[in-house]
């Protein structure tokens, strides 16, 4: 059997895309095995591009299709990356107190539910050294304070390069990255968080919410930004409540919600069905 990989691209939309991508495919005895396209041209506030997502077998080796569409993407001006698809992703996980994204995030990688090589955790607590242990993963203890978060950070992006990630996960890491770190890491590092905002911003979110009777909870994932908590969006869900609900039971909830939407997203990114337009996110599911 050929090898398979994936198409990524993105371009200004124009008539002949797909043609040119699958004869380029058909020329070199690819063979499409699934694809999905989108044209974002529909709205006054449309970037007008062009998206596509192609899985494909070919015999040719990896770098001579890389060689070879470079040529044909520069006629379009896409922005564009071909991977092998059964190359799991280098992942760094990040994490502070609160384990319920870790832990979620690792049993599904070790169930083989996620396609991911988890490299490393970098924590500014000790909390979870056992856990990381338990799953072979080495366990970084980097603290952070206001005297030493560009320490810190130097630090953290050592270990991220030296691992190769090409995904980073903020798995409820309660520290704000700093410009410089965003930049380095955009495109490829997740946050995720309670969709309460901007309304309760701060300590005890969910204790806010109770207080005003929410009948709504949920969780947002995106890629990280320099602007806080406001980067693309990946993924979002939400679950019901009622009066009876307790604090407990919406921090539950709200944890059980965040953990399924983080997981959601970082499936999708580990899989290279996200794309990147603009402000907003692509995602063939």
């Amino acid at each position: 059997m050929s090898p398979t990989y994936i198409l990524n691209l993105s371009c200004a939309d124009r008539p002949g895309i797909v043609h040119a991508v699958s004869g380029f495919l058909f020329e070199r005895g690819g063979n499409i095995l699934d694809a999905a396209q989108y044209a974002d041209d529909k709205d006054e506030d449309a970037t007008g591009l062009f998206f596509m997502r192609v899985g494909f077998g070919c015999a040719m080796p990896l770098e001579q299709l890389q060689q070879e569409f470079a040529a044909l993407a520069l006629g379009f001006a896409m922005r564009w990356r071909i991977t092998p698809a059964s190359e799991p992703m280098k992942t760094v996980i990040m994490v502070s107190k609160e384990g319920h994204c870790l832990n979620d995030l690792l049993f599904r990688w070790k169930s083989g539910l996620l396609k991911l090589d988890v490299r490393a955790i970098i924590s500014n607590h000790r909390d979870f050294y056992q856990l990381a242990a338990s799953y072979n993963v080495p366990f970084h203890h980097i603290p952070v304070t206001a005297a030493t978060k560009a320490e810190a950070e130097a630090r953290q992006y050592e270990i991220i390069e030296r691992e190769g990630a090409d995904l980073v996960v903020l798995a409820r890491y309660m520290q704000i990255l700093s410009d410089g770190l965003c930049h380095k890491l955009a495109g490829r590092a997740i946050n995720i968080h309670h969709s309460f905002l901007p309304s309760f911003k701060g300590a005890r979110p969910y204790h806010q919410a109770h207080a005003r009777g929410v009948k709504l909870i949920g969780a947002t994932a995106h890629y990280v930004t320099a602007d806080l908590d406001e980067g693309p969006i990946i993924e979002q869900d939400v679950a019901r409540v009622e009066h009876s609900k307790t604090v407990e039971d919406l921090t539950a909830l709200g944890r059980d919600t965040e953990s399924l939407v983080l997981a959601r997203a970082v499936k999708w990114h580990s899989e290279h069905r996200v794309l990147l337009n603009g402000h907003k996110t692509v995602v063939f599911k």
